[in-house]
């Protein structure tokens, strides 16, 4: 490489890594529109539960076929790019292969390795394009993924079978340079070949000078298409390759049928139950805090993990292919919840943008413009969805603050609900029975 190689290598990385830090500021910047809510308690637990179920995948070989094809994709996409780092490296400095005289048969074992999970992810690449195109099923055709996102899920296995063919031919035109009789420019002989081995016949019969051309080609094809791979993430789904891992990490610990209380609801309880309490005192007002507002009409009023959840969705329709209430025919769709979820704070952080950092009123919200009561009210709050999520997503959790929204702010419950509500209020039970009545089975024969 000569130097205006490298500086213009150099350019391409600042450009590269700028717009990802800057998305990557944009997704942090929308996370924290949500409400603050504490997830440092227990490390010792969220640290297994990222390394079981982000690291390990532990939940995704519930089904087996899927969960091990995942597994080689996922950790091809790690190790070899570990190999990106040698990438960066000479092509800042212009050296070739800058690990090799310091790894010496490791870089073997390394190159080796590469290049069989690189095989690998093809294989599996393929036989997921095959599911998701031919076989179509079920989970993979539903109408809550019509256009983009199924689009999306093709481009990314597009994007992996480019990387990892762009990769197989890199090093066998490498290969190709480095078994030239006497040596040929700066290619000397390091790596272990197996797969691209049977690819560098090819060159064959080539000039060496078209081949090096052809080997700067590949290379240089891979790393931009490893950049725009990485920049694509911030609009594609794949953002649990990174989201995994923080998702995890502050999932909920708590069992899965315990649902968390209002605070402000919980502090009248309180006050209601306390005999010393003075019923008549007006409770203090704290005329700096916002007005306060029962469960969740609009993102702005979910919890920021809530908000991590909708970024780390993998729209892989596991929740939705084991809710009861979707199986049963019902609108609702727990993928659907976390997609619109995503899709408006999206909007809202466009919004942002736009207007200089300050959200101006748009006149829409996450409830009625995006999810709908009849969505909400379908859902059995089963926890189904959350069982079967392979990062720790909880639908249910979204689902329950836009439904106290409903009943508490707008009082807008099914019939039958606020038939149950108001029996209970007046009679201490679900039933219109008049409390001194509650007993009277006792006495039936």
């Amino acid at each position: 490489m000569s130097y205006l190689d490298n500086i213009l290598f150099a350019i391409l990385l600042i450009i590269g890594f700028g717009f990802f830090a800057s998305s990557i500021k944009k997704i942090i910047r929308n996370i924290n529109l949500g409400v603050d809510v504490n997830r440092k308690d227990n490390p010792k637990a969220r640290w297994k539960n990222m390394a079981m179920i982000a690291l390990g995948q532990s939940k995704m070989v519930k089904r087996p076929i899927a969960g091990v094809l995942h597994i080689i994709v996922y950790v091809g996409f790690i190790i070899i790019n570990i190999e990106l780092l040698e990438i960066i490296i000479d092509g800042l400095f212009g050296t070739h292969r800058v690990f090799a005289p310091y790894l010496g048969p490791v870089y073997d074992v390394l190159i080796g390795s590469f290049e069989i999970l690189a095989l690998l992810v093809l294989i599996a690449v393929i036989v997921f394009w095959t599911r998701r195109n031919i076989i179509r099923l079920k989970r993979f055709i539903n109408p809550d993924l019509n256009g983009f996102p199924k689009n999306d899920a093709n481009y990314i296995l597009y994007f992996e079978v480019v990387l990892m063919t762009l990769f197989l031919l890199m090093n066998a035109s490498d290969l190709h340079l480095q078994n030239v009789p006497g040596g040929f420019s700066h290619f000397h002989k390091a790596g272990s070949f197996p797969v691209s081995r049977f690819i560098a016949p090819i060159f064959n019969g080539m000039s060496n000078e078209l081949v090096m051309l052809l080997c700067e080609a590949f290379w240089w094809m891979h790393i931009i298409g490893i950049l725009i791979f990485m920049n694509y993430l911030y609009f594609s789904k794949h953002l649990h390759i990174l989201l995994a891992f923080p998702n995890t990490y502050f999932a909920n610990l708590n069992p899965e049928g315990q649902f968390d209380n209002l605070e402000s609801v919980t502090k009248e309880v309180k006050l209601m139950m306390d005999p010393n309490a003075d019923p008549f005192a007006a409770a203090p007002v704290d005329e700096n805090a916002a007005p306060s507002k029962f469960g969740a009409s609009d993102v702005q009023d979910l919890n920021w993990v809530q908000l991590l959840n909708a970024y780390t969705c993998t729209e892989c329709g596991r929740c939705t292919s084991s809710c009861p209430a979707n199986q049963t025919g019902k609108k609702l769709s727990p993928r659907k919840i976390m997609m619109d979820t995503r899709d408006r704070l999206q909007e809202v952080g466009k919004n942002i943008d736009a207007n200089k950092g300050v959200f101006v009123p748009d006149n829409k919200s996450l409830l009625n413009d995006y999810i709908t009561p009849e969505e909400l009210w379908a859902c059995t709050s089963c926890n189904a969805c959350v069982e079967e999520c392979p990062v720790n997503i909880s639908p249910l959790s979204i689902i329950m603050d836009m439904r106290r929204y409903l009943v508490m702010e707008q009082s807008a419950a099914p019939m039958p609900l606020n038939a149950m509500m108001t029996n209970i209020e007046n009679n201490g039970a679900p039933w219109q029975y008049n409390q001194q009545d509650r007993l009277n089975w006792k006495n039936e024969n």
